[in-house]
């Protein structure tokens, strides 16, 4: 049985990154006439987008164009500085809704096994605080010998920022502090560290030849197989021996990481691993982890998602679904998430049509009083961060959640 003529259906989608803006695109296409509202937990919009996808990468952060048009043509709703857990229940929220969409992402880092010492960073915590992510902590020491440890884009997105230039980052949404904090770290030498052999690295070709308009770098890639063909070989290939400059660029592939070593302070000072040629000592001053990410735990996600009906169409239960990275765990690309989002917001919208309507408040169980961050008060920041940009920026963000609200209401607050 299908409901179409009942009242105004309502889905609800925790997170407003990528895949939570895909699905809610799926769904206003198919169904139009519904209501969609989109929580974060930040005043502002698009997640990974805004603080994950690098500095330097601003043609992919250009997809929040088409994400804006979700929300000022195609109806959607934003529910900024909500948290689930916190403002509203999950049960709450599927009472007062025909569906809801856990679409949170996974924002911690995963754990490396080596164990804790000063210098030893995880690649979400340094790229959060490089990206002015309000709930960052403060820029970490970068010095000396830094071994990058992961054979995937986030990797090579950390490698490319600690190795560019002032003159590099121009056009990037890189803050004052973190453009003084990259060029004040005495950084000698930048390794990648690959676990897997070269042929199972999961690097992005465009971004690999990306790192040969490096200035300042003597690139080196070991133990590289024939390319026969290879893509990602043929343009790791095409690194090998580059030199615009002296600061040495080392690939190093099939290394698994067995020991740290550290100095009297406490301070990391080698990494033992296992390779091609046997058990191996590296210098290694700052170790960054980029081996994936994990969820904080605060949502109970490994819970839901081993009870989950059908966690292949993203169903875990009736009305609750999950899609992104809360779902599959930490891979992907942006291309690759819009896929599923939009698969299973068909499926959404087909469950919801065969459903019973619920007569839930919607947004209206929001708490009174607190301080809802809407679409208009989010482009109120926007326009405030792009006037403020500094020079060779193409803005400023602006780094605390107290300014941010403060900025989203002081217009309403001026009447």
């Amino acid at each position: 049985m299908f409901w179409r003529g009942c009242d105004m259906r309502k889905v609800a989608i925790i997170g407003s990154g990528p895949s939570g803006c895909f699905t809610a695109q799926g769904i206003l296409k198919a169904r139009p006439d519904w209501m969609v509202d989109v929580y974060d937990t930040l005043p502002v919009p698009y997640g990974l987008v805004r603080y994950g996808v690098a500095a330097d990468h601003q043609g992919t952060k250009a997809i929040t164009r088409q994400f804006e048009r979700v929300f000022e043509r195609q109806g959607a709703r934003f529910f900024g500085n909500v948290t689930l857990g916190r403002d509203v229940t999950l049960e709450a929220l599927r009472a007062a809704y025909d569906a809801v969409v856990l679409a949170t992402g996974l924002s911690g880092d995963r754990d490396h096994g080596l164990g804790r010492a000063e210098g030893v960073i995880g690649a979400g915590e340094l790229t959060r605080a490089l990206y002015d992510h309000p709930d960052s902590g403060r820029l970490p020491d970068v010095r000396g010998d830094v071994i990058v440890l992961g054979n995937g884009n986030v990797a090579v997105d950390v490698l490319r920022l600690l190795a560019k230039t002032e003159a590099e980052l121009q056009d990037s949404d890189l803050g004052a502090e973190a453009s003084a904090w990259l060029a004040a770290q005495p950084i000698d030498s930048l390794t990648i560290l690959g676990r897997s052999p070269a042929t199972a690295a999961r690097f992005d070709p465009v971004m690999i030849r990306e790192l040969g308009k490096l200035r300042g770098v003597r690139i080196r890639v070991a133990d590289l197989p024939e390319a026969d063909g290879d893509r990602l070989i043929e343009a790791l290939a095409g690194l090998d021996g580059l030199a615009t400059g002296s600061r040495p660029v080392t690939f190093r592939f099939g290394c698994r990481p067995v020991e740290i070593d550290t100095d009297a302070a406490g301070r990391i000072r080698t990494l033992r691993v296992e390779g091609p040629q046997g058990s191996e000592v590296l210098a290694c001053d700052t170790l960054i982890t980029a081996i994936g990410f994990c969820c904080d735990g605060s949502l109970g996600r490994d819970h839901l998602m081993a009870t989950a009906e059908d966690p292949e169409s993203g169903r875990i239960a009736a009305g609750l679904y999950a899609v992104g990275w809360f779902r599959r765990g930490p891979r992907g690309t942006i291309p690759e998430n819009r896929a599923e989002s939009l698969a299973i917001a068909q499926r959404i919208v087909e469950d919801v049509e065969a459903a019973a309507p619920r007569a839930g408040a919607g947004a209206g169980i929001l708490p009174a009083g607190h301080q809802i961050v809407d679409w208009t008060g989010w482009k109120r920041l926007d326009a405030h961060e792009l006037a403020a940009a500094i020079a060779g920026r193409c803005r400023t963000k602006i780094t605390t959640r107290a300014e941010m609200l403060t900025l989203c209401r002081e217009k309403e607050d001026a009447r």
